[in-house]
């Protein structure tokens, strides 16, 4: 069976719907014989380019979750649960990926298999999750750490957001600002100085040379930023350097803390989750190093995967990884000793987020002034380089 969305008249109103059956003609057929017209049918796809659009939607994904663990736990069976999630949500595109899921379930798929399916809305730390939960019998209680994880996420990512809006807010008037005082302003006062062609002094001309290669080749300029964004995205992409950009930022002192601390937070917090829902070490030592961002860091935890296959244990194959702080590394190695490896490292992922939440205040507290102090050095310079050949003038004159 696949899963197919409709849009079909109901009388004089138009419903919308997912819809399981073998093709197209069948599902046609099906709306007919609940009493409806069917306009339009657009089979799911396994992965559709619009699921790259529920990358920022942790709020969706948080609250499936959180449906799925209250429903099943209240007795519903698993195709029922998906097929309420799937007639209740507004969002077309999750609609979308839902109505698959339930319709790979109905074929005789387990609910991790047919989430791994949609890595956009399900990454590879749920759906190893799930399938341990399933092994378990206990996927309802899977479900629901999962959503605690997801709903922890997105509130953190959130706040991030809301404090970031200030200070690009405020980059972004400042650029624009000093742009249309050197591009416009500018020009107009230097015909006035030429004019009177007295000498100008060197902070004066600096201005002036300036103004006239924006005023003059802005458009390259402007072309220029742009291509070598994409030169650095392009770079960014590529796994050499990649690899290479990310050891250097692990190593830098502001950025290099908060970098160390999110990649801590995440590697020890998603290891918990799937320790607690029995997923092997090795098998959740590879998922850790998906779900993390760093490249360096993705390495080091796939070498220790493969050291821990080999009988080593976790906190010695964890050794060489120079981003990960003594307390996480003391607390791994207490939690394997007294069988509470778990405990452990949930108790280090909450000192690395409390410590990366401590550093992003920091950051925020020191950018804003500096913002400012940056705009207000450029305010200053520009409006110097015009006042000292006008006073130069007036004493002139004088």
């Amino acid at each position: 069976m696949a899963a197919f969305e409709y849009q079909a008249l109901d009388g004089q109103h138009t419903a919308r719907g997912v819809i399981q059956a073998d093709n197209a003609r069948a599902a046609r057929a099906q709306l007919r014989e609940r009493g409806l017209i069917p306009l339009d049918i657009q089979q799911v796809e396994t992965q559709s380019k619009r699921e790259f659009s529920l990358r920022s939607q942790g709020r969706e994904r948080a609250l499936v979750l959180r449906q799925l663990a209250t429903l099943l736990r209240a007795g519903l069976t698993l195709e029922e649960v998906l097929g309420i999630l799937v007639e209740q949500t507004d969002a077309s595109a999750q609609r979308r990926q839902l109505g698959a899921i339930r319709s790979r379930v109905m074929e005789g798929q387990s609910l991790s298999s047919a989430m791994a399916e949609h890595p956009a809305l399900f990454p590879a730390l749920y759906s190893a999750s799930v399938a341990a939960g399933e092994r378990a019998g206990q996927i309802d209680r899977v479900l629901a750490r999962l959503a605690d994880y997801a709903e922890q996420r997105e509130e953190t990512a959130r706040g991030v957001s809301l404090a970031l809006i200030y200070p690009a807010l405020l980059a972004i008037i400042a650029v624009g600002v000093v742009w249309g005082l050197i591009g416009f302003v500018v020009p107009r006062v230097a015909g006035v100085f030429e004019t009177a062609g007295q000498e100008l002094p060197d902070l004066t001309l600096s201005l002036l040379a300036i103004s006239g290669l924006i005023s003059n080749h802005g458009l390259w300029l402007l072309l220029g930023l742009i291509g070598a964004g994409f030169g650095l995205l392009l770079l960014w992409r590529s796994p050499g350097p990649r690899l290479a950009i990310d050891r250097r930022l692990l190593a830098l002192p502001v950025i290099g803390r908060l970098t160390r601390a999110r990649q801590t937070a995440s590697f020890t917090r998603t290891l918990a989750i799937l320790t607690n829902s029995a997923v092997p070490l090795v098998e959740a030592l590879k998922v850790a190093a998906r779900v993390v961002e760093n490249h360096q860091v993705q390495a080091d935890l796939e070498r220790a995967a493969g050291q821990v296959r080999e009988g080593q244990s976790l906190s010695a194959s964890l050794h060489s990884a120079a981003w990960l702080p003594p307390m996480a590394r003391r607390l791994i190695a207490g939690g394997e000793r007294s069988g509470e490896l778990a405990p452990m490292l949930e108790h280090a992922a909450d000192i690395q987020e409390r410590e990366l939440q401590s550093a992003t205040t920091v950051m925020l507290a020191v950018l804003q002034p500096a913002l400012i102090l940056a705009v207000g050095l450029m305010v200053l310079y520009i409006v110097l380089a015009i006042m000292l050949p006008i006073l130069n003038m007036s004493q002139l004159l004088s």
